[in-house]
């Protein structure tokens, strides 16, 4: 019985280099995957998923995965999931529900503000299965937040999706998130 996965974590967390390696794990063993981001993220490039430690591999967008013929597929694996819209995750559902198909959708939870996004809600909603993927705050706590970082300040303020990476966020502890503290 496939299961639609979200696996979350602050920036950072290693959500891409997880997704990457979870696809080399199903081809050493000789199964399909179609690995699937939605195309407003294009910080790697128009069909590329890269990790912060260096791996990559290419992947679809979102906005065309019924061009795909999901049954010959093992496995399909998002990245990016906090961008998806709520139609975008009912897709999702249904290629486990009607393909038997196995999902995992790897994103952020929150924004840089502590808010909600659309996708992340709705995968929230729906998951079979809410995994965290941990990464840690400068104090050494486990972080849960996301802060987005302008000349050495958190910033609080702004539009919700600002496509950054290194440098531009950072993850927290939410006691350091909310007090704006980036370093001791």
């Amino acid at each position: 019985m496939a299961k639609l996965y979200f696996r979350y974590g602050a920036m950072g967390s290693s959500k891409t280099a997880n997704a990457i390696m979870v696809q080399y794990n199903y081809h050493e063993r000789g199964h399909r995957v179609l690995m699937v981001k939605p195309r407003l993220d294009n910080r790697d490039g128009e069909r590329t998923l890269r990790s912060r430690v260096g791996l990559s591999t290419e992947c679809v967008f979102m906005e065309e995965i019924h061009q795909h013929n999901l049954k010959e597929y093992d496995c399909v694996i998002v990245d990016e999931a906090q961008f998806l819209t709520k139609e975008q995750v009912e897709k999702l559902v249904s290629i486990v529900d009607d393909d038997n198909v196995p999902v995992i959708a790897y994103g952020l939870r929150t924004d840089f503000q502590g808010n909600l996004f659309s996708g992340s809600t709705w995968l929230l909603a729906w998951a079979d299965t809410i995994e965290e993927v941990k990464t840690i705050c400068w104090c050494g706590k486990k972080a849960t937040c996301n802060a987005r970082v302008h000349d050495g300040q958190i910033v609080k303020e702004g539009d919700q999706i600002l496509l950054g990476g290194t440098g531009q966020y950072t993850a927290l502890c939410r006691k350091h998130w909310r007090s704006g503290q980036l370093q001791p």
